[in-house]
């Protein structure tokens, strides 16, 4: 019986671009600190998102202390509360998830999956990452100098960002300031390095359209950061020059205690649009490289090829250049014009149906699949549930007549959290466990993952989904402690408490996450070259780990896509992306 591929040809052009020669190190120090080699810096870049993060999730566990037991901690004063959300929401947002997809897995993943030997500039690569450490370390400063971090909220809004009775808003600010601007000077050059290599370093066969969803993931997601940082970047430095020589850019005039400030003319409503026009693209550049994996997860756990995949990659397209038409429905409470409330509620709606094209083919991507329900597998479902789940309650949300009155409450609080954080964290998760044997050619514990991924996806459903409820009663945001308010009955303190305890769970068994990486590193069960039996180019290495220049003499050459899997009337139930049609067609018939 002959087999029926997708897209398969025999024939792939010669090479367009030489091979350039690259850098060997000869020390240790060359070879793991200064590095050139993109695998060794994704790694950089994943321990330092990694322990910045941790960072946050202690201040999380702070935060939720002060709400689910008022004035228990004498530590924690209304100050130091609103400078544990602000650091919180920050750090999540921009320097664990921008960072890691980015960084982590757009360094490792891309120069293997495309082919390549490397990133087209190593030694720009290596400057990106120390400039992104060097942002890390001038936000972390921010917590030991007068006055402490800046804790205006991590929308950073002016006049009361920069405005003195708000903790940190003299070296708190300015720290958070400047490092916010040498995290983007730092991504650029990244970033220049993603979208080039992903354009220029091909290998022979590996067309457009034969690239993993994971690699346009990322390559789109690069794309709208470089667009859309630099607004935040002007912002960053416009609002330092009004703090720090008295301009007028975002402060308004303002009379406190009968004295006349030392500004006038500032508009404050300028930096939301500048923080917004980059904050929802910021969304899609976390959620697009999080989509791209989840479809690859799918694939190749399922043993099924990817529904819809050109309909996909345009879905991934779409999302990206309607994400800078969207920005103002963070603002309806703004005073805006109706109509300007209407155009941006529409396109609010018109951007969900690119992205329920992605979850209708996820879902007939598992349909009549052979799913094996391993870990990464369990944490792309539970992706899958969860964005449904985030993005039913972003449809209350983008709709003005009922945003108003939602806006400011715990709903809002639970809706981000739910797209914006459990969401791309579980696909952080299950791309862990997916490419951790490529990493270290070690399994991760299979026990300790299953156990991982269920209590954090359930924990994370009994903190969320009361915090709905919250917010529909009214309880607002961002505050040190409710009260006796009238409206917010008793339930919502009990629900508080309920809140803290699972946060409190979830939060420690990332512990046994971070235990399994380090005990599977040394003890764990040797992986081999390709555990998932996956067709994409960087299961294909003759080593693993991959060594410094990833395929050894010669690169591979790219036959097919990247979704071979079950092909009917096929031997094996998966065919790699470099297996030229005439072996595959000799396995068929040596098995017959």
């Amino acid at each position: 019986m002959s087999y029926v591929a997708h897209d398969e040809s025999a024939f792939a052009p010669p090479a367009e671009v030489e091979e350039v020669e690259l850098y060997h190190p000869k020390t240790w120090v060359g070879k793991y600190v200064w590095s050139q080699d993109a695998k060794v810096i994704a790694v950089q870049y994943a321990m330092t998102a990694m322990g910045i993060g941790l960072v946050a999730l202690v201040l999380s566990w702070l935060m939720r202390l002060q709400l689910g037991y008022p004035n228990s901690f004498s530590f924690i004063d209304p100050s130091n509360y609103l400078q544990f959300v602000t650091m919180h929401g920050m750090i999540m947002v921009i320097y664990l998830l921008t960072a890691l997809f980015l960084g982590g897995f757009g360094n490792y993943l891309i120069p293997l999956m495309v082919g390549a030997r490397d990133m087209v500039f190593p030694y720009v690569n290596m400057v990106s990452y120390w400039v992104y450490l060097f942002a890390v370390l001038l936000l972390v400063a921010s917590f030991f100098v007068t006055g402490g971090p800046t804790g205006a909220g991590w929308t950073l809004y002016p006049p009361q960002a920069i405005a003195q009775g708000t903790p940190g808003a003299s070296w708190g600010i300015i720290l958070m300031l400047v490092s916010l601007a040498f995290f983007i000077v730092g991504f650029t050059m990244g970033g220049l390095n993603y979208v080039v290599t992903v354009l220029q370093a091909r290998t022979r066969g590996m067309t457009m359209m034969r690239l993993p969803l994971t690699v346009w993931g990322i390559f789109m997601a690069t794309i709208l950061a470089l667009l859309a940082f630099p607004a935040l970047f002007v912002s960053a430095i416009m609002m330092t020059l009004d703090l720090t020589l008295g301009t007028s850019f975002f402060m308004p005039a303002i009379v406190s205690m009968g004295q006349q400030g030392g500004h006038s003319g500032g508009n404050p409503l300028l930096f939301q649009h500048l923080f917004w026009f980059f904050g929802h693209p910021e969304v899609y550049i976390v959620a697009l490289p999080a989509f791209g994996i989840v479809s690859d997860l799918l694939s190749v756990h399922a043993r099924k090829n990817i529904f819809g995949y050109r309909m996909m990659v345009w879905a991934i397209l779409a999302i990206g250049g309607l994400s800078f038409l969207v920005w103002a429905h963070h603002m309806y409470v703004s005073g805006m014009n109706p109509y300007f409330g209407f155009f941006f509620a529409t396109t609010t709606l018109i951007i969900a149906v690119p992205t329920a094209i992605k979850v209708y083919n996820w879902v007939l991507t598992l349909w009549r699949g052979n799913i094996h329900l391993t870990v990464p597998m369990l944490f792309a479902i539970g992706f899958i549930f969860t964005f449904i789940n985030g993005g039913l309650t972003g449809l209350f949300l983008g709709n003005a007549t009922v945003s108003v009155p939602l806006s400011d409450t715990m709903f809002v609080v639970a809706h981000f959290h739910m797209v914006m954080a459990v969401a791309p964290i579980l696909v952080v998760f299950g791309a862990i466990y997916h490419w951790y044997p490529k990493i270290t050619g070690r399994m991760l514990n299979d026990t300790l993952g299953k156990f991982h991924f269920w209590v954090t996806f359930v924990g994370t459903y009994f903190i969320y989904y009361p915090m709905h409820y919250l917010g529909m009663m009214g309880v607002p945001r961002r505050y040190y402690a409710i009260g006796g308010t009238d409206f917010i009955p008793a339930s919502a303190h009990f629900v508080n408490e309920w809140i803290t305890i699972a946060a409190l769970v979830v939060g420690a068994v990332q512990l046994v996450f971070l235990y399994n990486l380090v005990w599977s590193y040394f003890k764990g069960k040797p992986s081999g070259s390709n555990p998932w039996n996956a067709t994409t180019l960087e299961w294909q290495t003759p080593d693993t780990p991959p060594k410094h220049g990833n395929f050894g003499a010669a690169l591979p050459v790219v036959y097919r896509w990247a979704y071979d899997y079950s092909v009917p009337g096929a031997v094996d139930d998966f065919i790699p992306q470099n297996v030229p049609p005439r072996e595959v067609a000799g396995r068929n018939s040596s098995k017959t």
